[in-house]
């Protein structure tokens, strides 16, 4: 209807009806309690808000569009909402019946009508075994664009209840470790001031576990350490601040207090330590590999409770960021060691779909993130105002300070 700008032309070009056409109108425009159409002796014309769908609905259908006919051309004239509904609860179950019952169906009609689509794209979607179904790489395609869609389809709804100031949206948050502490807790009380009724979920995880959400879909944003390079390229990578690293002790650690320390005396410790594959982890082993010695022995964590945990009953070594040390060293819990780590800054920011469009309050919360970031950034203190010190760096500067405990 938008791009056709008549109601005739639009009925002509889905091969229905003109009064067909109105009233599937007017039937989204009841669902969505919002006008779309504005009804004028000049003709039918999208109002704002319908417009902003209409694009929204272009996007959804494109992304589809385009991995149908790659597929077999006839899908995207065949292709149903319940297919692909179908498509998507099978491939994520991994069996017919638990797919039919997630949906609240019977299971004989889920295998028909994954049936009719396998037909309709002229292949299987599906392999089958004793051990259930595993999606071939048509269906894996398929279901992960249907998937897509329906998010950027939710997005459309999302913008029409904040044009209407309902702010019923949802915010779906991945909290890499660093965030959880740092950045996002701030960010979570400011939306909150601003967008009192949009929703927001935070899913706690490490990059690996995180990165699948947030390229199907379920997850709009990834906030923490950036990955250099990107993993894949359907993701988008934002930076808002560098952070360093630092190494933490409990205030009781033989070497907390030491005015000045080297790599090689720490290695006579146990470590607790991020995973490999982290930018954090891959920092500790390039410092550990600057040095004759070797590590006493590690223990992998990506959980900042579990790691100040051990560290204060034992004499383990932790390698964080120093925005996480900052706050332990502040309420008395760990000591930051005066060692320099030349090196070890990595970016922090938001990672999120390429070609992502955020709708209004998403924008608005990465605003809120990047207002914190700035107020973060090197050569600003922790109430956001600039340092004094302008001087350049020296190899001091590089040292982190043993941070008062008391």
């Amino acid at each position: 209807m938008v791009a056709q700008g008549s109601l005739t032309k639009a009925a002509a070009v889905c091969a229905i009806s003109q009064p067909a056409v109105t009233q599937a109108v007017a039937k989204l425009e009841a669902q969505l309690a919002a006008r779309l159409l504005d009804r004028t002796p000049a003709g039918v014309f999208p109002t704002a808000v319908g417009r902003r769908f209409a694009e929204r609905v272009e996007r959804a259908l494109e992304r589809l569009d385009t991995t149908c006919a790659a597929i077999a051309p006839r899908l995207t004239l065949t292709v149903t909402n319940a297919q692909l509904e179908a498509l998507i609860a099978v491939r994520e179950a991994g069996n017919f019946t638990l797919a039919a019952r997630g949906m609240g169906l019977a299971q004989p009609t889920v295998h028909r009508t994954i049936a009719r689509l396998e037909t309709d794209a002229g292949r299987p979607l599906f392999t089958r075994d004793r051990r259930g179904v595993t999606a071939t790489r048509a269906g894996d395609n398929l279901a992960s664009a249907a998937r897509l869609a329906f998010a950027e389809l939710a997005q459309a709804c999302m913008e029409i209840e904040e044009h209407a100031g309902r702010d019923a949206g949802q915010i779906v948050i991945g909290a890499l470790p660093l965030s959880r502490s740092f950045g996002l807790p701030q960010a979570i009380v400011r939306f909150r001031e601003r967008w009192p009724k949009t929703a927001l979920k935070i899913v706690s995880g490490s990059y690996r576990e995180l990165l699948p959400g947030l390229r199907r879909g379920d997850i709009d944003l990834i906030v923490g350490a950036l990955r250099n390079p990107p993993p894949i390229d359907d993701i988008e990578q934002r930076p808002v601040f560098d952070d360093g690293l630092v190494v933490v002790a409990s205030p009781a650690h033989p070497l907390a207090g030491e005015p000045r320390l080297e790599v090689a005396q720490l290695l006579h410790y146990p470590w607790v330590v991020a995973g490999h594959g982290t930018p954090t982890r891959g920092h500790f082993d390039r410092v550990v590999a600057s040095s004759a010695e070797t590590p006493l022995s590690i223990v992998e964590t990506s959980s900042l409770i579990l790691m100040r945990e051990i560290l204060v009953i034992s004499d383990y070594l932790g390698f964080v960021s120093r925005r996480q040390a900052e706050a332990e060293a502040r309420s008395g819990t760990l000591a930051v060691l005066a060692v320099a780590l030349p090196g070890t800054s990595r970016q922090i920011g938001i990672t999120t779909r390429a070609g992502w469009k955020p709708t209004r309050s998403q924008a608005d919360f990465l605003a809120i993130i990047d207002r914190i970031g700035s107020l973060h950034a090197p050569g600003r203190g922790r109430d956001g105002r600039a340092d004094e010190k302008t001087d350049a760096p020296t190899e001091d500067d590089e040292r982190a300070p043993a941070l008062p405990v008391g």
